[in-house]
Parts: structure tokens; C-alpha cells; sequence
């Protein structure tokens, strides 16, 4: 239910339908544009004010309203949406945050396996080991 005053706008809101947290969400979407204060029951009926921060129109003012009651739907939806898919998401971060655990522990089983000295892609020489003779060769053909 909307009614219209000169300089506000005031939509009450079923809280059996949208939750405060939902209402709360939409709101800060808002504080750029417009004063919000929220009053009533929680539990009954909560009733929202709008005031717009700069002269607007009243048609204006009820466009953001509008928009105000699509992003309160959006919000509602979100909420709906992390409280079925809840369960889910704690499955995937258990899994995520228990996975490296059980990728070192494969690891270090593998490490003990191999030798730490072997070297069969030649990675651990030094630069002087690798390349050494082919400089001082070069160096000797300047000369």
C-alpha cells in the first residue's frame, strides 16, 4: 500500500513476506538518493518513508520507490536462494579448504618415495655446470 505526501512517500511492507535483513538490503541500495526511516512492527507491518535529498518531483520520487520495490524483490530472492543452496556451499568450501590438505599428504607420500638427490632433468646445476664451458669457449674465439 503507497500514499503520497508533498515531500514523502510511504510504503508499507508485509514482513511475513520480505524480512527485515531484505528490507535493510534495499534500502542501502537507496541512502544515495533518498532519506529512508523505517517504523511500525517488525513482526505486523513495517512502514517505509522516503524523502528525497534533492528537489525531486513526486513522480520522480515514486520512480524510485519503483525501483526500490524491484530491488527489495531481488533481495528477498537472494536470501531465498543462499538459505536452499546452503548446504551446497558448505559442502564446496569443506571440500576446498579439506583438499590441499589431502594433496600434501599425497605429496609427501611420493616425496619419500624418490630420492632427493637424483636430478634427471638436470634442474638443480648451477649456471657455471650448465653453460660454463661454452662461454669460456666463446671467450677464448674472441680473443
Amino acid at each position: 500500500m503507497k500514499q503520497q505526501n508533498s515531500a514523502c512517500y510511504k510504503l508499507v511492507i508485509n514482513p511475513e513476506l520480505y524480512s527485515l535483513s531484505a528490507i535493510y538490503g534495499a534500502a542501502y541500495v537507496f541512502i544515495d538518493k533518498v532519506y529512508i526511516h523505517l517504523d511500525g512492527d517488525p513482526n505486523k507491518k513495517i512502514e517505509i518513508y522516503f524523502k528525497s535529498k534533492e528537489n525531486l518531483s513526486p513522480k520522480d520520487l515514486e520512480v524510485i520507490v519503483g525501483d526500490f520495490e524491484n530491488e527489495l524483490l531481488n533481495y528477498a530472492l537472494r536470501e531465498k536462494i543462499v538459505k536452499a543452496n546452503q548446504k551446497v556451499r558448505e559442502h564446496i568450501i569443506a571440500q576446498a579448504l579439506l583438499s590441499p590438505l589431502y594433496a600434501f599428504s599425497e605429496l609427501a607420500d611420493k616425496a619419500e618415495d624418490q630420492n632427493y638427490l637424483e636430478d634427471p632433468l638436470g634442474i638443480a646445476q648451477t649456471w657455471e655446470e650448465r653453460f660454463g664451458q661454452k662461454s669460456k669457449k666463446k671467450a677464448k674465439r674472441k680473443k
